[in-house]
C-alpha cells in the first residue's frame, strides 16, 4: 500500500500465505488488528484491490493495525481455489499467525471477502470486536449471520451482488445496511466516501 507496508509469508493449510501489514501513523501502539479479506480470486481479486486498500487506510486512521493477505493461489500464496471453504481456513491461519493472545480484532471483507469474514467469525474462540462488510457476496456464497453491530455498506446499483440480495440476507437479522446511492460494486469514484463511512462508524471525531 505504501513504502512502510511490511510483507511476510505465514504458514497456511495449503502452504505459505502472503500477508501485508500496515501500522497506524506516528508510531502509536495499535488498538488491535483489523483483518481485511479480498474479493473473489477467480475474478481477479487480490489484497491490492482498491476497496481492500481503502478499508486498510480507514483502519490505520482509526489506530488499528491493518492486515491484508492473498488467498491460496494468488500472488505468493501457495495452493489453489477451494470454492470458499479453504479460503475461510486461510483467514483463520493468518489470524493464528499475526494475532496476539487477547488482542482486539476487527474482521472485514469486500465482496467474496465479506462472506469469508462472516464465516471466519463463527470459528473464533474470542469474538471479534466488530465486523465490517462491504458489498458482501450474499447472492453467491452462503454468508453467515453476523452480530447486530456489524457495519454493512453496499452500493445502490451494484451489478455484481444486487442490493436486493443483501437486504434479503440482512432482513431476518434486523441488520441495518448503509446504501450508497448511485454506486456500483467497486465504488468507482466514491472510495473517499467509503473510507469516511467506515471511519464514522467507529469514531466520528476522526473524519
Amino acid at each position: 500500500m505504501n513504502s512502510q507496508t511490511e510483507k511476510r509469508l505465514v504458514p497456511g493449510p495449503a502452504g505459505q500465505i502472503e500477508v501485508a501489514i500496515d501500522l497506524p501513523p506516528g508510531g502509536s501502539q495499535p488498538i488491535g488488528t483489523a483483518l481485511i479479506c479480498h474479493p473473489n480470486p477467480t475474478q481477479g481479486g487480490t489484497m491490492d484491490n482498491k476497496v481492500v486498500q481503502t478499508l486498510a487506510r480507514a483502519f490505520i486512521q482509526l489506530g488499528w493495525r491493518a492486515v491484508r493477505f492473498n488467498f491460496r493461489g494468488i500472488g505468493k500464496s501457495e495452493g489453489g481455489w477451494d470454492e470458499g471453504r479453504g479460503e475461510v481456513d486461510d483467514a483463520l491461519a493468518v489470524l493464528a499467525a499475526v494475532l496476539s493472545p487477547g488482542e482486539a480484532l476487527i474482521l472485514s471483507g469486500f465482496s467474496f471477502g465479506g462472506y469469508v469474514a462472516s464465516r471466519a467469525a463463527l470459528s473464533l474462540a474470542e469474538p471479534a470486536r466488530r465486523l465490517v462488510l462491504v458489498g458482501p457476496a450474499t447472492s453467491r456464497f452462503d454468508t453467515a449471520s453476523v452480530p447486530a453491530d456489524t457495519v454493512v455498506i453496499h452500493g445502490e446499483v451494484d451489478d455484481v451482488v444486487p442490493l436486493a440480495a443483501v437486504l434479503d440476507w440482512a432482513r431476518p437479522q434486523s441488520l441495518p445496511v448503509t446504501v450508497v446511492p448511485g454506486v456500483g460494486h467497486f465504488f468507482h469514484g466514491q472510495l473517499p466516501l467509503l473510507k469516511s463511512l467506515v471511519v464514522r462508524a467507529f469514531d466520528p471525531t476522526k473524519i
